[in-house]
Formats: structure tokens, C-alpha cells, sequence
């Protein structure tokens, strides 16, 4: 099994302290891993290695062909290639998405937007788009200040099953950690309501692949 682990906080996570999207990230990911000691673990922490914009220059270099690209181009279109190439080697992916004035943060939509590549992770035909990127099993590990599950103000998790489901990802899973910043007690509750989907969801796994 090869697991992506994606952080996408704008904050840093070291020595127990920082984003709670990546410390539930991590929780999971080591729960994976003890249910399959053998996995692969790749992780891609965007607060540590931001990646750029998609911008005209970015454009520019996608929309030129390979051979015809200035240096500078290339090397931008490689920094794309990356990511996708980890997001197309993983069976699993954890993504830590905490919300960001009712959106994801900057730093995973340039993440979606490095991986949505046309002819590569998806494509359009005949009939309508068609998604390349399947076969994945997708956790999310959403953190939030407030409590918006199931409300019309969460506007992240339509976002994400668009998003994803249109590059072939349907196999989604939705981890909660709300309330966070309501207080002490609100917080403590929030992770261990957020811990106990994860046991849940890591033994659903295993159920399944039994």
C-alpha cells in the first residue's frame, strides 16, 4: 500500500503544537500504517514546501510544448509533474484540510490545481469528462473553528467531492474536528470526537480488505 499524506495548513505542525488538521493527519496515517507495517509513506506538507500559484507564467509553460519550453518553463512544469506523479502512485491519500474563512486553505487549492491536468488526471470525451485518478481511497481530516457540518456555510465538503469526484477520486471519507476554537472543552471534545472517526474509518478498511 502506498500512502499519500497531504498537509495542507498554512501552519506548521513540531513538537505537538500547530495545525489540528495535521496532527489528525498524522494520527490516521500512523493507524494505516500499523494496520499494514509495510506501507509506503510519502508525505507532502505545504506550510513546509508551499507550492506556486497557477498564474499566466504557469499557464504559459503548461500551454507550451515540452520541447519548445525555456528553461525557467520546464522547470516549473516539473514542480507539477511531481505532484501528480505522487498523487498517481497512491492507493490511499490524507489530506489535513482545515478551513479557511469557510474554504480550504491557499495551499491545497494550488495543490488541486498543480494534480488537475488535462489528458493526464482526467479527460474530456464524447460523453463528458471521465476521471483518471481512480481506484484511491481518500480520507479528509477537516478542522474548524466553528461547526458547520451538514449547514449551508459548509461550502468545503461540495468543494471536495466535485473536485476530486471529477478526477476520478469517489472513494471519499469525511474525518470532523469542529468546534475547535469554541474553547477548551469544545476543543478536547472536537478531537476526541474527530479520533474516534478514525478508528472507525481504519477498521471499516480493514473489515473490507479482510
Amino acid at each position: 500500500m502506498n500512502i499519500l499524506q497531504v498537509n495542507s495548513s498554512a501552519r506548521v505542525f513540531e513538537n505537538d503544537q500547530g495545525s489540528h488538521s495535521t496532527r489528525l493527519g498524522n494520527e490516521l496515517v500512523a493507524s494505516l500504517r500499523a494496520q499494514d507495517p509495510a506501507a509506503a509513506l510519502t508525505v507532502r506538507d505545504l506550510a513546509r514546501q508551499p507550492h506556486p500559484v497557477l498564474d499566466e507564467a504557469a499557464l504559459g509553460a503548461l500551454f507550451t510544448p515540452a520541447g519548445q519550453r525555456t528553461p525557467e518553463q520546464a522547470a516549473r512544469v516539473a514542480l507539477d509533474d511531481a505532484l501528480i506523479a505522487e498523487i498517481q502512485a497512491a492507493d490511499v491519500v490524507v489530506l489535513g484540510v482545515p478551513m479557511y474563512n469557510f474554504g480550504v486553505s491557499a495551499q491545497l487549492k494550488n495543490w488541486i490545481d498543480a494534480i488537475a491536468r488535462a489528458r493526464v488526471t482526467f479527460q474530456y470525451t464524447e460523453k463528458g469528462p471521465v476521471g483518471l485518478l481512480t481506484g484511491k481511497t481518500v480520507y479528509l481530516v477537516l478542522a474548524r473553528g466553528g461547526i458547520h457540518r451538514d449547514t449551508p456555510s459548509d461550502s468545503q465538503v461540495p468543494y471536495l467531492r466535485s473536485v476530486l469526484g471529477f478526477l476520478g477520486m469517489t472513494d471519499l471519507h469525511f474525518i470532523y474536528a469542529e468546534g475547535l476554537a469554541m474553547g477548551p472543552d469544545a476543543e478536547a471534545q472536537a478531537l476526541a470526537s474527530a479520533r474516534a472517526a478514525i478508528a472507525q474509518a481504519v477498521a471499516e478498511t480493514e473489515a473490507a480488505a479482510a
